[in-house]
């Protein structure tokens, strides 16, 4: 059995603080990424552009974040999720092996909120693994229909013999999605919900992994210097084997 590192982080487009304080932390993000060595990320709240921000950061990326910060180490697909006044965003996943885009499915449940599933094939070396990044509402019954939404995809896109793992910042606090999730087959890692949100002093598990087909072996959070201040989220990493 091949054992794979993934993590799913939101990132917050890439900029921290407020008005005078706000920061560029896209390269920081980048630089702490990849010294987790994660074979597999997705990641949330990722920019295609930002034409304000990057006239305000002399560093801002050339390219997409997803590119930026995949660099040389890994392949990458993103998707636009939101248009904004001055940009846009949306969802990425980086992979050590090839990825093939298979979908990319709008969930916005209201015009206040722009939400959207990336769905890829990554070809590992001993088989292909489908993945679906996530990224879902604030409003609980949002939450619920998105779910719905997903499970549809899922069924539709998904064969049932194909390891299948689904990622992402679920907005979850109350852990509502836990039983429509585990009717469909798909189960988080044993023990706790890992606590991801807010960085600073994690309380609530907003991000999570689920799988079919692959076991979840063990979840951890890295927490304290320098995550606390690269995002509003933690990023939760979850090794699992194939």
């Amino acid at each position: 059995m091949e054992t794979v590192k993934l993590a799913t982080y939101n990132i917050h487009k890439g900029v921290q603080g407020l008005g005078l304080l706000r920061r560029l932390e896209i390269h920081n993000q980048r630089f702490n990424l990849h010294a987790l060595d994660a074979d597999v990320v997705c990641l949330q709240e990722v920019r295609g552009f930002n034409h304000r921000l990057a006239r305000r950061f002399k560093h801002w990326p050339k390219t997409d974040q997803g590119q930026t910060l995949a660099g040389d180490t890994y392949h990458c697909v993103y998707r636009s999720n939101a248009v904004t006044p001055f940009g846009e965003h949306g969802n990425a996943v980086l992979s050590k092996w090839p990825l093939r885009l298979v979908g990319h499915y709008d969930v916005s449940d209201h015009r206040l909120e722009q939400r959207g599933l990336l769905h890829v094939c990554i070809d590992m070396p001993n088989g292909s693994v489908h993945l679906i990044n996530v990224h879902l509402g604030l409003i609980a019954a949002s939450r619920r229909r998105q779910v719905q939404h997903l499970l549809r995809v899922i069924s539709d896109h998904v064969p049932v013999n194909v390891p299948l793992v689904v990622a992402g910042d679920f907005n979850d606090w109350a852990q509502q999605l836990h039983t429509p999730l585990l009717h469909a087959q798909l189960h988080p890692p044993p023990g706790r919900t890992a606590k991801t949100f807010p960085a600073r002093l994690p309380t609530l598990g907003m991000d999570r992994v689920y799988a079919r087909g692959a076991q979840l072996l063990h979840a951890s959070v890295p927490s304290g210097q320098p995550w606390s201040r690269l995002s509003d989220h933690l990023p939760l990493v979850v090794d699992m084997q194939l």
